[in-house]
């Protein structure tokens, strides 16, 4: 698995249903290339959460991590215009246009380390977790895994959280680019994967200036022409070069949140767990 030199682009023909799991209220929508889960730019973080869940998910293809397929969904203006409930029906509003979609996985549960734990290899749980690392991904711990097994494989979904620097880039100095990710401590298969340093020369060198600079061309100008990046004084190309600047000098050896991310699996492993007491 590789990420794709194209996104396929596809129209909305119907919304199906809400995903109130998350706060930015996706929905499965039938398209005219099937189902997907739909990312709406005029909820929760806006275009800045569909473009980094374009672009981590990307990544994580190119480092052929399982990813859902990846599509731009167009929203005519017409959905959402009966529908009944106010707030779907305002979000849908603000998101004529282009969104984005993931693949809907049909029969797929959420992942539980203690029901399904062996369907997500140690091999695996080190990529992932160095992945979200690089990123600064904080969604994906045991109260919200963002993994889906669907016919006993497992899935990453939902990235919109990820890369929360472009949020404030003015905010953002080099120390702060190459800080670690401390919320890393609590990833859902931190225990289970193995030293993220052993992955970190390997998949570092596989996200050269190349392959980074094919994902972000992947992203749309419609979703960089947004408010959101416009109040950042950016145009497509600038915003471009920003994710670019970031994700190069973050990729730099030596990467600290390789290092951290070993060092906070150690101090999960040697936690001494907490004992009910004992009824009298």
């Amino acid at each position: 698995m590789s990420a794709p030199s194209t996104l396929p682009t596809f129209a909305a023909l119907r919304y199906v249903q809400p995903l109130r799991e998350g706060g930015s209220l996706p929905a499965v929508v039938d398209t005219d290339g099937g189902l997907f889960v739909v990312k709406f730019r005029g909820a929760g973080q806006g275009a800045k959460a569909l473009v980094a869940e374009l672009i981590a998910g990307l990544l994580a293809q190119a480092l052929e991590l399982p990813v859902p397929e990846l599509a731009l969904v167009y929203l005519p203006a017409a959905i959402g215009r009966n529908e009944p409930d106010s707030e779907i029906r305002e979000i849908l509003r603000k998101s004529t246009g282009i969104n984005v979609g993931l693949r809907y996985l049909d029969g797929a549960f959420n992942f539980d380390a203690a029901a399904a734990g062996e369907l997500v290899t140690r091999e695996l749980a080190t990529r992932v977790v160095w992945l979200d690392a690089l990123l600064t991904n904080p969604d994906r711990t045991a109260r919200n895994t963002n993994l889906l097994i669907q016919a006993r494989r497992p899935w990453l979904i939902d990235h919109g959280a990820a890369l929360y620097a472009h949020h404030d880039w003015n905010a953002v100095d080099d120390e702060r680019v190459r800080a670690p990710f401390p919320r890393i401590r609590d990833h859902v298969l931190l225990e289970r994967a193995r030293d993220p340093r052993d992955v970190d020369d390997v998949l570092a060198a596989r996200l050269t200036p190349e392959v980074i600079d094919a994902v972000l061309a992947l992203v749309p100008d419609s979703l960089l022409e947004d408010d959101a990046f416009v109040q950042d004084g950016d145009t497509p190309a600038s915003a471009r070069a920003r994710y670019r600047a970031y994700l190069l000098r973050r990729l730099e050896a030596p990467r600290a949140f390789a290092a951290d991310a070993a060092e906070r699996q150690t101090q999960r492993r040697v936690e001494v767990p907490l004992h009910r007491t004992a009824r009298r």
